[in-house]
């Protein structure tokens, strides 16, 4: 690496002339280090910026989700030819970096933004190599819904250029979409496919997007809802006149019926053919060709450590026994006469903990959702010196990618604030929603969960673009479980249901230690999988069967959330011990979350520099 020379320069003098530095010149030769430091830095931070802006032009799509207009009539190109060009640009920066700066002259935070951007081209070259295992197509988040929910949420309209831009990018959906076919086809050719249930999801949720008009007879499809409302607004605002709005429900309805529709009936068409080439049973990837290897290396992607299979299942083993043991205590605060398998069944069947599977039921559910989030929004500045400006709105999920006891999720503001924060649930059956984890739930996707770690990094200053909008799955799944049991000490869950309830995530984050290996790594059937999470949990059956069909579709994504969980939650005691008094809870959490999203490893070094800097100030 380079050297900064003026540096060294200065320093070899000072050492040269001979004797004891005075004040002034000890104070001098720092101020002048201080300085080459903080310019190496700014330099650094510089390029950054260059760097990043460059990378974002490679996806239309991400700036689309930041709220920016460029290439607004284009998808990206998920072709394998452009995942290489992606991957050669990404080596020849970290190339560039290491070259032209000096890795010693930076400030610590600098050096974080360095490691961090070698991390990502290591992390994607190491994924690279497996590419041909991953699964195109599944039920949960597939292309196929994606497609339409990008269209619908983030593609806003407010000019009658982004309607043409609109328009073109449905074809330009049709051509990505189409990418994406020929590479799993591909990888079914080479003994790759998702099971059978994934392509059961696939084609529900295609169908359901070619269904009504214009592609069929009916109810207005979703994506022509979509485009009506876009041009009707137009109309409204008087930016278009009646005449042009015509003009463009005719471009419109050619584009959906053209190639949009063409790739949705070959898609279609291949599953149907494809799906016969499934079993009966769904397995873990560990029987596909090189699947442990390909397990292995997602493992390290998802929790950002070395940990194994065999150290991740046992970890989960031993949360599972513990949790477990803090759900007996409840049982007996409730006076509970039964067992804890019981006692599950009663929390699980009982009509008390469930809303009406009504459409009254359901904006009960979500008014509730929201009457929790306020009450923990007024607790926040105890506990954060730091708080998110972006809004967070709940919402059901669309009805074409709707599922009974699908996952509730969250979804991200722009940095700009134009789009908020979304909380969403899956509301289509209320006997899978279960009312002591109403609250719990709405704490880890809203505040102080997700979208406050992730509307606080994208608001930051002075960090790097790219670490402000960067996704590591340990830590920002970690910390969202973390922040589960930190509204316990906020003052939530005032009732033990509800603590039960949180008791019951935790447990599910514990179990998917033990049944994603299990599944992966140890040839666990699915049925197997569910009888082992009903037997340690109070989930309803619906519920049980759609996570235990995510983790065989998602392969070691489940197991961030209790590693990142655990290693926060180590970082906190670590400072509580070296800190004593002078440990503050706000400035704690300040530090994790202000850096923007990051490997576990430097977060661990990123909370040491503040310890050791506060035990250096005494403050």
């Amino acid at each position: 690496m380079k050297t900064i020379l003026f540096t060294f320069v200065v320093l070899s003098c000072l050492s040269a002339c001979g004797g004891q530095e005075s004040g002034t010149e000890a104070e001098s030769s720092e101020s002048t280090a201080a300085q080459a430091t903080q310019s190496e830095s700014e330099r650094l931070n510089a390029w950054f910026e260059e760097r990043y802006e460059e990378q974002l032009q490679f996806s239309p799509i991400q700036l689309t989700f930041l709220g920016r207009k460029e290439r607004y009539d284009e998808i990206d190109d998920l072709s394998e030819e452009a995942e290489d060009r992606q991957l050669e640009w990404q080596r020849k920066t970290v190339e560039t970096m290491e070259r032209e700066f000096d890795y010693d002259a930076l400030t610590s935070d600098a050096k974080i933004s360095y490691d961090i951007w070698n991390y990502q081209y290591e992390n994607a070259l190491a994924n690279q190599a497996f590419r041909g295992n991953d699964y195109q197509f599944t039920q949960f988040f597939g292309p196929q819904a994606f497609i339409p929910q990008f269209m619908s949420t983030y593609h806003r309209v407010e000019e009658p250029g982004d309607m043409d831009a609109y328009i073109k990018r449905l074809g330009e959906a049709a051509r990505a979409l189409n990418q994406l076919l020929v590479r799993a086809q591909k990888y079914a050719h080479n003994g790759v496919r998702p099971p059978r249930f994934a392509y059961e999801g696939v084609l529900r949720q295609a169908r359901a997007v070619v269904t009504g008009v214009p592609f069929t007879d009916g109810d207005d499809s979703a994506l022509w809802t979509s485009a009506n409302g876009n041009i009707d607004a137009l109309v409204d605002s008087g930016k278009i006149t009646v005449e042009e709005a015509d003009a463009y429900r005719e471009s419109a309805r050619a584009a959906l019926l053209g190639d949009f529709k063409d790739t949705y009936e070959s898609l279609i068409a291949w599953v149907e053919s494809d799906i016969q080439q499934t079993g009966e049973q769904p397995s873990g990837v560990a029987v596909l060709p090189n699947g442990e290897a390909y397990y292995n290396n997602l493992l390290a992607s998802y929790t950002t450590t070395a940990m194994t299979a065999d150290e991740i299942h046992e970890l989960g083993v031993a949360e599972v026994a513990r949790i477990r043991g803090e759900m007996e205590a409840i049982k007996r605060e409730v006076a509970f006469e039964g067992t804890l398998q019981e006692f599950f069944a009663f929390v699980r069947d009982d009509p008390q903990f469930y809303k009406p599977n009504t459409d009254e039921g359901r904006l009960a559910f979500i008014s509730q959702a929201e009457e929790k989030l306020a009450f923990i929004n007024e607790r926040l500045p105890e506990y954060f010196g730091v708080l998110p400006k972006a809004d967070l709105v709940v919402k059901r999920v669309e009805p074409y990618r709707e599922e009974d006891g699908g996952a509730q999720h969250y979804s991200s503001p722009t940095p700009d604030g134009s789009r908020p924060g979304i909380y969403y649930m899956h509301l289509s059956d209320m006997n899978a929603m279960p009312l002591p984890q109403l609250e719990v739930i709405a704490y880890h996707e809203g505040n102080p969960g997700h979208h406050m770690q992730n509307s606080i990094a994208l608001e930051l200053e002075g960090v790097p673009t790219f670490r402000r909008q960067a996704g590591f799955g340990a830590y920002g799944e970690g910390w969202g479980l973390y922040s589960e049991l930190l509204a316990l000490e906020m003052g939530a869950y005032d009732d033990p249901y509800s603590n039960f309830g949180r008791l019951s995530s935790e447990m599910w984050r514990a179990l998917r230690l033990v049944v994603d290996t299990g599944l992966h790594s140890k040839n666990w059937s699915e049925q197997e999988t569910v009888d082992f999470m009903q037997q340690n949990s109070a989930e309803p059956l619906a519920s049980v069967q759609s996570e235990v069909r995510r983790y065989l579709v998602l392969p070691g994504q489940a197991t961030s959330y209790k590693i990142g969980m655990i290693k926060i939650q180590q970082l906190r005691s670590r400072a509580e011990v070296a800190l004593g008094d002078r440990f503050d809870i706000r400035a704690f959490h300040d530090t994790v979350l202000t850096g923007g999203a990051m490997p576990l490893a430097v977060l661990e070094r990123r909370v040491d520099h503040w310890i050791e800097e506060t035990l250096a100030t005494g403050e």
